[in-house]
């Protein structure tokens, strides 16, 4: 067994450190996310609370963890007597991100149910993890069916497995702690809730921090043992703390004054439901615990907002995360201060106070921090002005960015035909949820039984089979796996002209608004999104494919315009964009939005070249729209004829919205599909 990162040695990251160790003084603040770059000790401060936890007493023999004092009366390994049981070390369980539905909730053998009626159960992660850590790298690019099977578990502290009636349940309450890159997509609100702290994670740019961050990396790879055996005492000084913390925690004392700040720090807020305040007075509790009083202080009530309120205050996908300290310091104020500590308690700045845990040593394994900065883009040359209408130059050379309009709500833009990618809502697609629509032989585990299709093809046989009872002899070749469709969520590459023909203020402002809204759309219905721009001589990709939709939003926002329009180089570089994707990800069919007002500048025959990479994405069957962002009273009508190339439909900034006059839904047409425009 390999020796673990000391926990003591992670170099600051004070509010991870705190976070986590808050949790493991009191389970019941819930949990915590950690959102930060990659190379930032999120795995490894996690994977080190382990060794601090204290030991759990379980039932002998039990796979599910039972309490000996009380344990659970339904248990599948049950009935267990009171009485003593074992110690062992508390778990942390990790989910792999792309963990099966059986991996986590457990294995039900549907062919000893039917024929025998046993319920022979494999316990899942989540059996593993009750009464510990469940840990979820990446949390946020966990499959919805996953998040689901999370959401039921901690809401009702129990995993129910049920096929066709025959159910099992048993015990499932753990700590949730997820780790997650913002830039990979934001998390479903169900479960950005469950999460009861968050802490932000940045490499540090001090050179001193960064270079002890280094030494102890590599003095622990060299020597493991040795390492950690230079920790054992700051290790065993904090697991001493940690006890001392829990055994305190009951005495302490939450005052009318610290519940009223608490009320008001949320409402200020305004955050949604009331588990904010639940949580944030369990918090502010914990950590006056932490600090070894009896008292809960504002100090307490500051940190717990700090912690447990800026993923929940969030109003939509764009808004960025985090707390407003001013207005913080503003409502702790104006409803007073927190209950006066007794003469008698700790100085809360002494070794036992304060809410920061000891401070520690470096981030542990990492490839070292990146930096996400982009690099600033370089100056274009100067272009000869456009001609827009009337005559006047439409844009030459780089204009500042304009800010977007107000999203509205978009129609449903879906990909024809059924597909098989992963888990969304927006395209049809076989899915594991869903509707069922028919049967077919299992190909490896079954998961689903369609019970009909299995009866009827038992039925034939069991005269041959000497069936003298009332029981059906069901064979392992007999059984069904139920076919189910349901949505998908595909790749919505948006191609944005971004070229001097767009660039009129208030043109802008509208096209970015209509962009911002797919986007939002893309984000509800868990698509993956690309953003490529052209202007100038060439296209640009802002953003390569990914899940968050929060860095196309950031990309759009300080979109530049002016210069010529190459389209053939936009459509060209998203061509090469959409090879690319299909090679690492066949299964997700890909949706082109081409958001332009149809005009081609500059080069030799820019239009014919423009025909040209339109029709490579006919040939492919991309699935394609185009945005017309044309305007004034006389229209040319080229958006409608790139439409017609690409094979797909062309819809106005108006048609968009999904109070228009056109229908809520329209697929997509394909390559073979002929142009129409949205009426």
């Amino acid at each position: 067994m390999s020796t673990p990162y000391p926990f003591t040695a992670v170099v600051g990251q004070d509010d991870l450190r705190l976070a986590l160790l808050l949790n493991a003084v009191s389970p019941a603040v819930g949990g915590v996310l950690v959102r930060g770059e990659k190379g930032t000790a999120k795995s490894t401060a996690v994977r080190a609370l382990s060794a601090l936890l204290p030991e759990v007493d379980v039932v002998v023999g039990c796979r599910f963890s039972c309490a000996p004092g009380s344990p659970d009366p339904v248990c599948p390994d049950g009935p267990h007597e009171t009485g003593p049981g074992s110690s062992r070390p508390a778990r942390v369980v990790e989910l792999p991100v792309g963990a099966s539905e059986d991996r986590l909730v457990g294995a039900l053998d549907i062919e000893r149910a039917l024929a025998e009626g046993v319920k022979a159960f494999e316990p899942g992660l989540l059996a593993d993890a009750n009464r510990g850590v469940l840990y979820v790298d990446e949390v946020n690019l966990l499959h919805d069916h996953l998040v689901d099977l999370l959401l039921d578990a901690a809401a009702m502290g129990s995993s129910y497995v049920e096929r066709e009636g025959v159910s099992v349940r048993h015990a499932a309450r753990f700590l949730l702690v997820g780790t997650m890159n913002p830039e990979e997509g934001e998390l479903r609100p169900q479960l950005l809730d469950r999460f009861g702290l968050t802490v932000e994670v940045a490499a540090s740019r001090e050179p001193d921090l960064r270079v002890e961050v280094v030494r102890r990396r590599l003095a622990y790879d060299d020597d493991p043992a040795a390492f950690a055996a230079r920790w054992a005492g700051e290790e065993d000084a904090l697991r001493a703390r940690i006890v001392a913390a829990r055994a305190l925690l009951p005495e302490v004392r939450l005052g009318d004054a610290a519940l009223r700040q608490i009320a008001a720090t949320c409402a200020a807020f305004e955050v949604d439901g009331m588990r904010a305040d639940i949580v944030m007075a369990r918090t502010a509790t914990t950590l006056a615990a932490w600090a070894g009083r009896t008292v809960v202080l504002a100090e307490d009530v500051r940190q717990a907002a700090l912690l447990a309120l800026p993923h929940r205050r969030r109003r939509n996908p764009f808004d960025a995360p985090g707390l407003d300290e001013e207005k913080l310091d503003d409502t702790l104020e104006e409803f007073g201060g927190g209950d006066d500590a007794p003469e008698d308690d700790p100085d809360p700045d002494g070794p036992g106070g304060g809410g920061r845990p000891p401070q520690g040593g470096p981030e542990g394994p990492q490839d070292g921090p990146v930096d996400t900065a982009e690099a600033p883009a370089r100056p274009e040359e100067p272009e000869e002005p456009e001609e827009g209408q009337g005559g006047r130059p439409a844009g030459s050379g780089e204009q500042s960015a304009v800010r977007a309009a107000e999203p509205f709500r978009t129609k449903m833009l879906s990909v024809p035909g059924l597909g098989e990618g992963a888990a969304g809502r927006r395209s049809r697609a076989r899915t594991d949820h869903g509707r069922t629509t028919g049967s077919r032989r299992p190909q490896g585990a079954l998961t689903k039984l369609h019970l009909a299709a299995t009866v009827q093809a038992a039925a034939p046989h069991q005269r041959a089979r000497g069936r003298s009872g009332r029981g059906l002899v069901v064979r392992r070749d007999d059984l069904r796996q139920a076919t189910r469709e349901g949505r998908e969520g595909n790749l919505v590459l948006f191609v944005v002209d971004a070229s001097g023909s767009m660039a009129a203020r208030q043109r802008m402002s509208a096209v970015k608004g209509a962009v911002l809204s797919l986007l939002l759309d893309a984000y509800q219905r868990r698509d993956k999104v690309g953003l490529i721009t052209f202007r100038g001589k060439d296209a640009t990709v802002a953003l390569p494919p990914t899940s968050s939709v929060d860095a196309a939003a950031v990309r759009l926002e300080t979109l530049p315009t002016g210069g010529r329009t190459p389209l053939s180089a936009g459509l060209l570089k998203a061509h090469d964009v959409l090879r690319v994707e299909r090679m690492r990800d066949p299964a997700r069919r890909p949706l082109l939005v081409v958001v332009t007002d149809g005009r081609a500048t500059g080069g030799p025959d820019p239009v014919a070249l423009g025909t040209r990479a339109a029709r490579l994405h006919a040939a492919e069957g991309t699935a394609s729209v185009v945005v017309d962002c044309e305007s004034g009273p006389v229209r040319l009508g080229l958006a409608g004829a790139l439409a017609g190339e690409l094979g797909g439909m062309a819809v106005t900034l108006d048609e968009l919205r999904a109070d228009s006059i056109a229908g809520l839904v329209r697929d997509v047409q394909g390559a073979s599909g002929a142009h129409r425009r949205v009426a």
